[in-house]
């Protein structure tokens, strides 16, 4: 039997990682020149960025994917983990170590609002019931059918699935700076706190069970490793090979038509695309492709990013591994990134300083960053990146440096940005969505984008458009749920079901 793999994110190279591990023949196709889909790397004078995702927070979803074949995660890369998780800051001064240690944070609870200690708690276990129902029981589970759904929903209405991660929070903790610090997660996975499904808290439980975690030599390490291990068991990644669409006969898919007129046959093909682009572009000859791409199209897209990536001659130790800068406005900037018509004045920033913990990503005395900026996807605001890109990075690092990297700007060697256009043109992204669909109540399981399409054979999707959603454990986790039903489909007996 043979598969082919469209993409190759995280999503794409762990399904093709199962299926080539349970005895399916697995090509992947990326039409980039390196893999990793939004975990791209960028080098540059001596420079590592990784593009995208930088919060590894889940291992054990990596070890069980290692292990169904057979290998081990330290056998191709070293997972470090990081500590504090988060430092947050305030505009107003305040700051906040986010760290996996009870006690250290009860500490800074307790000096900031001694009220809220105890309302902590209470939020801890309930953060940790929704990840056992929504995480641990769920997040590799297919929603095949709408029975499917049916059977947990008594329990996700137990656990208030229907409110918002910030009420969930609000319930038990009252002071705004602590409401921010635990409620921002669901925008890690594209999620507005004010309108994410509170099953979303669960992403505290996550980190603090496992902790945060960074791969020596950078994401783009483990997606070598992941590459490697795909190699190792038989399977081949093709580079630069853009897929123009794919082959449907006899209501089955059968293999896939490369932009440069190749074909390539399959007993089964799996999508780790943009949903989108999927129905909408590669199966555009077929009226169930153009129906779906309409209907998915028309859903509610999470918020774009905007990115800088740049190297500075020197190194700030005062600077730890994630910091998260908080603007003036919290719920009004939120509600003007996922609903506005225009680019916001303020913003929030995520400041990703990986040299903190692995120095090699930079020369000698340097040091490498990223920065990213929530701001509105392309149909929501049409704003002309071309033009507003280079003013908003200089307004951004403008501003990093008169909060936190002194002579950011006469230190700087190297910058480059990516922008909503960027994730339009370069990742086939619909409206330039940095997550694909918004995690919100009625966007989940069996409501999102289901891991076997219902009408075509054969054809499977991967990846954040599926459940369970964004984020390295959701896209890894949905590898899993996919291969399940590809090897129940095919009474595969494969060691990675």
């Amino acid at each position: 039997m043979k598969a082919i793999v469209i993409g190759s994110g995280f999503g794409g190279l762990a399904l093709a990682i199962r299926l080539q591990a349970g005895g399916i023949q697995t090509t992947v196709l990326e039409a980039r020149d390196k893999p990793g889909g939004r975990a791209y790397v960028y080098e540059d004078q001596g420079f590592t960025f990784d593009a995208g995702p930088t919060v590894i927070t889940e291992p054990t979803a990596l070890d069980h994917l290692f292990a169904a074949a057979g290998k081990r995660v330290s056998d191709y890369v070293e997972l470090v983990p990081v500590s504090p998780l988060y430092q947050l800051r305030w505009e107003d001064g305040y700051q906040f170590d986010y760290v996996n240690d009870q006690e250290a944070l009860e500490r800074q609870i307790a000096a900031k609002s001694p009220r809220d200690v105890l309302g902590y708690q209470r939020f801890l276990k309930y953060s940790e019931a929704v990840f056992e129902e929504g995480y641990v029981k769920l997040g590799h589970v297919p929603f095949p059918d709408f029975g499917s759904m049916i059977k947990v929903s008594p329990q996700l209405v137990k656990l208030e699935s229907f409110r918002s991660v910030y009420s969930m929070v609000a319930r038990f903790i009252k002071d705004e700076h602590l409401r921010q610090a635990f409620s921002f997660h669901s925008l890690l996975v594209g999620g507005n706190p004010f309108e994410t499904s509170a099953i979303y808290a669960l992403i505290h439980a996550l980190e603090r069970k496992w902790g945060v975690f960074f791969p020596k030599g950078g994401t783009g390490a483990l997606i070598r490793g992941m590459v490697q291990l795909l190699e190792d068991l038989g399977g081949s990644l093709r580079l630069n090979s853009p897929v123009n669409r794919i082959r449907v006969e006899n209501g089955r898919a059968c293999g896939v038509a490369l932009q440069n007129g190749e074909s390539l046959s399959a007993d089964l093909v799996a999508s780790n695309a943009d949903v989108v682009h999927t129905y909408r572009h590669l199966l555009r000859e077929k009226p169930h492709g153009l129906a779906e791409g309409k209907r998915l199209g028309a859903k509610r897209h999470s918020m774009s990013l905007f990115v800088i990536y740049f190297g500075l001659k020197r190194t700030h130790d005062h600077l730890q591994h994630h910091t998260v800068l908080f603007g003036p406005r919290y719920r009004e900037l939120l509600a003007d990134i996922f609903h506005g018509a225009t680019l916001p004045e303020d913003f929030s920033l995520y400041l990703h300083s990986p040299t903190v913990t692995d120095p090699t990503l930079a020369p000698p005395g340097c040091s490498s960053f990223y920065v990213l900026s929530p701001v509105p996807h392309l149909g929501h605001a049409a704003i002309d990146w071309e033009t507003e890109g280079p003013r908003y990075r200089d307004r951004i690092l403008a501003y990093l440096e008169e909060r936190c990297i002194p002579n950011l700007r006469a230190d700087l060697v190297t910058s480059r940005i990516f922008t909503p256009f960027d994730f339009r043109d370069q990742l086939n992204a619909h409206h330039g969505s940095a997550f694909s669909l918004e995690p919100v109540l009625w966007q989940s399981a069996y409501f999102r984008t289901h891991n076997r399409d219902r009408k075509i054979g054969g054809l499977y999707f991967v990846g954040a458009g599926t459940h369970p959603g964004a984020g390295v454990p959701g896209v890894v986790g949905s590898a899993r749920a996919t291969a399940g039903l590809i090897f129940e489909d095919f009474k595969q007996m494969g060691k990675a079901a």
